[in-house]
């Protein structure tokens, strides 16, 4: 008798273990079919920007080029070939870095601040900053596109670089305050009051206590702005045209005026090259930015 239970138990148990198995298996097979389909634009791009014109006309996307051609990724990036007035990306580039790395960096640190702030040292109507600060993480890129401009031009920094830090700067610091705010309510206030009865005050508690132990959020706030700054095209548009646009402005009219023989190579060489830095930004902390969103989860 104990037996023939032990015998239906281990079949059940062969069975269970069987019918998992296949489960994981369709679920697989279910993840590498999304995969695949989200894959397989940016596959298509990479195999084209390797190609010929030649090639490409044969009309088969996902066919890999007979030779490793880089002259397409030459002309996108340096313009040699183009027809006057046509859009190469090199200038446009460093546009894009000279003003994406002073942004990050000034509405990252303002962030932390205001965040510190509205958090551990409270004063009398600091709720009610907060929630404007959480009102402006709301308020759409169109809205403010005309009151910006006569502010800038006001200002005359319309048409440049420094402009155009300024806008991502007042437009990305709602959403800083609002990640690093939600992290330091996690963060015990017993060491802020420590730290004030020994006599440090308000920046040097932020630059020597609560800024170290920030770096999860921090993380999250630099990838957070980075992307979007970076991927902008509404504000660069708007507030800046000709030499001092951005990649994504270019990368447009790099489509837009190009010659009238259409270089499908060149435009997917020129795409992959704009959009190389936000996933190397991914690749390289995209696990950083889940544990950072997560950090301030659980009040401790």
């Amino acid at each position: 008798m104990i037996e023939n239970n032990n015998q239906k138990y281990q079949q059940l148990e062969k069975a269970s273990k069987t019918k998992n198995t296949i489960y994981r298996w369709i679920l697989f097979l279910i993840l590498a079919v999304f995969a695949a389909y989200y894959i397989a634009p940016l596959y298509v791009m990479i195999v084209t920007s390797f190609k010929t014109m030649a090639e490409i006309r044969q009309g088969n996307l996902f066919a890999l080029p007979n030779d490793l051609n880089l002259e397409s990724w030459y002309v996108a990036w340096n313009g040699q070939g183009f027809a006057a007035g046509d859009v190469f990306l090199k200038t446009y580039f460093w546009n894009s870095a000279k003003m994406v790395l002073p942004a990050v960096i000034i509405s990252t640190i303002m962030g932390a601040i205001n965040g510190y702030a509205l958090t551990k040292w409270r004063f009398k109507g600091d709720s009610y900053i907060f929630l404007l600060f959480l009102f402006g993480t709301f308020i759409p890129y169109q809205s403010i596109l005309l009151p910006m401009s006569r502010t800038l031009g006001f200002m005359g920094i319309s048409n440049s670089i420094f402009g155009l830090i300024l806008v991502h700067v007042i437009y990305g610091l709602c959403f800083t305050t609002l990640f690093c705010r939600n992290y330091y309510v996690s963060i015990s206030d017993e060491i802020v009051k420590a730290a004030r009865i020994d006599g440090a005050g308000f920046f040097k508690i932020f630059f020597k206590i609560m800024l170290p132990i920030s770096a999860p959020i921090l993380v999250v706030t630099v990838i957070w702005q980075f992307t979007q700054i970076w991927n902008d095209f509404l504000f660069g548009a708007t507030f800046t045209f000709g030499k001092e646009a951005p990649i994504q402005v270019a990368l447009n009219n790099m489509v837009l005026t190009s010659s009238s023989v259409k270089r499908y190579n060149v435009d997917m060489a020129a795409a992959i090259i704009a959009g190389f830095p936000t996933l190397i930004v991914y690749v390289l902390a995209g696990k950083y930015f889940i544990r950072g969103l997560t950090a301030g989860s659980v009040k401790g």
